[in-house]
């Protein structure tokens, strides 16, 4: 299990599921930051009531929409951490404005584009040192997510090749998707030399907020392929759009 894992949009869905079964976990973390936008306000309730259970669970504020937000939360982390090194960062946190091209603004397109793509961004920039000191100080050979890995949780409808338009006319989730996906093969590209492993996720269709009750996975079963997924990342993996099976996806 990796020594030190942080999770964005942890105060809901995807993210406080996350945190649960990493906390939880037979080998947890020692450190488990889960990081949300208002973790006093009603939204981070869950997250608190569950993390007075976990001494290793570290809520952090973070705003994606504000980079001074996030450098400030990133030198939080690194002063927790003091020269242990950030082992997993899951670029989980995101938003869903939907719309067709109709209902689409520029305001939407901008915020949705801010949290989807640049923040994640930022933040790996922001805790780019404490990866780069993770991955220095592992023993563990090649690539792994206990060595040093990004995530970055995107969905099968930034799939240009799987298209669907049964999946709606969110123009701005799916664009930013995408963009986040290059994202991912970018970092892939540049942090291979310093042994960081960075790969895209989709966490398949779940019964979240963002889901709706439609969808065919809770988020028990999704959260918990998805850690197995992790679990297996080698260099193979390394810039490649995975689904929470394991499962390859074109781009």
């Amino acid at each position: 299990m990796q020594r030190a894992v942080l999770v964005t949009g942890a105060s809901r869905g995807l993210g406080l599921e996350l945190i649960r079964q990493l906390g939880r976990a037979e080998r947890p973390p020692r450190y488990l930051f889960a990081a949300c936008r208002d973790p006093e306000g009603a939204r981070g309730r869950d997250l608190k009531n569950f993390a007075k259970c976990f001494s290793n669970i570290k809520i952090v504020k973070m705003d994606l929409d504000d980079f001074d937000s996030i450098q400030e939360s990133a030198e939080e982390i690194q002063k927790v951490l003091k020269n242990n090194g950030l082992n997993l960062l899951i670029n989980n946190a995101g938003i869903n404005l939907g719309g067709g091209l109709n209902e689409i603004t520029p305001e939407i397109m901008m915020k949705t584009y801010t949290i989807n793509v640049i923040g994640p961004m930022m933040v790996t920039k922001a805790l780019l040192p404490a990866l780069l000191q993770a991955a220095q100080l592992s023993d563990e050979p090649g690539f792994s997510s206990k060595k040093a890995a990004v995530i970055n949780m995107s969905s099968i409808m930034a799939s240009m090749e799987l298209f669907n338009i049964q999946h709606g006319k969110t123009y701005a989730y799916r664009i930013s998707k995408a963009a986040l996906n290059m994202v991912t093969k970018c970092l892939a590209n540049e942090l291979k030399p310093h042994g960081i492993l960075c790969a895209s996720v989709h966490p398949g269709w779940v019964r979240t907020d963002m889901g709706g009750e439609k969808a065919p996975l809770t988020k028990e079963e999704s959260v918990q392929g998805i850690l197995k997924v992790l679990s297996r990342l080698s260099e193979q993996d390394n810039g490649l759009f995975l689904d929470w099976r394991g499962q390859l996806l074109p781009w």
